[in-house]
């Protein structure tokens, strides 16, 4: 049976698989530890706020405490997850230049339903809470959200030939991931109102179960698989990988001009600490719900969530709109950045319910920088050095997140007595990192797209013997 070149519904129920557990997973630690701590059941109510019939001081330090405790959570199970998955990262997803994208996407699957079925485990037999950290550590072994999408966003770039199909089919990708995670977000609530957690990491775990399945037996390979290197000396495998990681991405940089390196290097930081700022302030948002004075419930947690989702929709729509006009790519940047930054330092003062929701308006292209500046990288880079390239986004997105939900959890539990809302201003702050580095891209004002088009063509030129002569021993997987 002939395979399909179609990974966008892998995304997509990888997306809704994920974002069905995800409000919950600090729900459920805030639960326990509430009950840890208080020894009181968790107070459940249909009111929007929770505090209004619980306003003591008694009540009010038992929020900080349990505030506190789960932020530091967050930051424990970051720090002993984040390392392996970074190494997994870099390694996989530019080992995929020579041996296939989908060991990139298929091993992070796999991760990920250990983490599930191991959270479905704790909460069914009420296990011990921090269990949960070394599930995350095993589960990280196999890569991380990273990894899986640097090797669907490899997976696209093999696929697509000219710089606007890349541009649109990647922010399509953004666009599909924030819709069936906004499906799932608003369900999340109704489910766990009326089936407790369980229900949902079982449902969870199923759809991971199909996607994995998919992956391997219908999903088809893009790269052709060069021959299969001489064994090492000792008959080790794992050296031949690391050999070829390494040898790939020295290429990314060694083979291109110092114009063209420049360029990779400012987009990649601009990217990294956009990602810092933005995944570090919207991290930190579901415990800001939870504390006082709103004190939300989970199904408006799960509004909340899903309203924050379509922002995925507006970026798409707002990326294709501003492309379809001609608007330059690193304006489009900008105003992505501007819409976090305005969206952040509202979310700090907000105080009320209905404010809550409202922030969520300035914030609508904030994801529009992501897709837009993935294409501009892969534009820049040869063909035969786009996983190489996505291996480093994807390495410095995974450490951007790791890092910043830990920095910004200590943060948060360092600050949520005096003023809970620091973080958010934080997070606004350090956009203006990536708009100083946005301005020196501009500066530069080459055109590298012909740059590399020229060098590119000597390349093919230079190795068509060669593929000519490897033509025949290629295998497609």
């Amino acid at each position: 049976m002939k395979g399909l070149f179609l990974v966008e519904p892998i995304i997509a129920l990888y997306a809704f698989a994920s974002f069905l557990i995800y409000p919950l997973v600090q729900q459920y630690v805030y639960r326990r530890l509430w009950q840890e701590l208080t020894n009181t059941t968790y107070p459940i109510s249909d009111n929007t706020s929770r505090c209004a019939t619980n306003s003591s001081s008694n009540h009010s330090n038992h929020h900080e405490e349990v505030q506190r405790q789960a932020s530091l959570f967050s930051l424990y199970t970051e720090l002993f997850s984040s390392i392996p998955s970074l190494a997994v990262t870099l390694v996989l997803v530019a080992y995929s230049d020579r041996r296939g994208r989908k060991i990139t996407i298929i091993l992070p699957l796999i991760g990920t339903l250990i983490y599930t079925l191991s959270f479905l485990t704790v909460s069914y037999f009420e296990l011990n809470l921090y269990l949960l950290i070394g599930a995350s550590l095993a589960s990280s072994l196999f890569g991380g959200i990273g990894t899986f999408l640097g090797g669907c966003f490899a997976y696209i770039a093999d696929l697509c030939e000219d710089g606007r199909q890349k541009t649109l089919r990647m922010a399509g990708v953004d666009m599909v991931i924030g819709l069936l995670s906004g499906v799932a977000s608003l369900s999340t609530g109704y489910f766990l109102r009326a089936a407790g957690f369980n229900w949902p990491f079982i449902t969870s775990a199923l759809c991971q179960c199909f996607i994995l399945l998919y992956a391997v037996f219908i999903l088809e390979e893009t790269v052709k698989r060069a021959p299969v290197d001489a064994v090492a000396l000792d008959g080790s495998p794992q050296q031949s990988a690391m050999k070829q990681m390494v040898y790939g991405v020295y290429q990314l940089f060694a083979g291109a001009s110092r114009t063209c390196n420049t360029t990779v290097v400012l987009l990649l930081l601009i990217f990294t600490t956009f990602s810092f700022a933005n995944i570090g302030g919207l991290s930190m948002i579901t415990l800001y719900e939870l504390n006082e004075p709103l004190c939300w419930s989970e199904i408006l947690i799960g509004y909340g969530s899903a309203l924050s989702t379509t922002i995925f929709l507006t970026s798409f729509v707002g990326v294709s709109l501003f492309t379809y006009c001609g608007v330059p790519q690193l304006l489009i940047i900008l105003i992505g950045i501007l819409s976090v930054v305005s969206g952040m330092i509202l979310v700090a003062f907000a105080k009320t319910t209905l404010l809550m929701f409202i922030v969520r308006v300035p914030m609508l292209l904030a994801i529009m920088p992501f897709p837009v500046l993935r294409s501009m990288m892969s534009k820049i880079v040869s063909k035969s050095e786009q996983g190489a390239l996505f291996a480093c986004v994807a390495f410095f997105e995974s450490l951007s997140s790791n890092i910043s939900t830990a920095v910004f959890s200590s943060v948060y539990a360092a600050t949520v007595a005096w003023f809970p809302g620091f973080s958010f201003l934080l997070a606004a702050g350090l956009c203006v990192i990536p708009i100083a580095l946005l301005g020196v891209v501009g500066l530069l004002g080459v055109d590298v797209a012909k740059e590399v088009q020229e060098s590119e063509t000597l390349i093919s030129e230079e190795e068509e013997p060669a593929e000519d002569q490897n033509d025949n021993n290629a295998l497609l997987c």
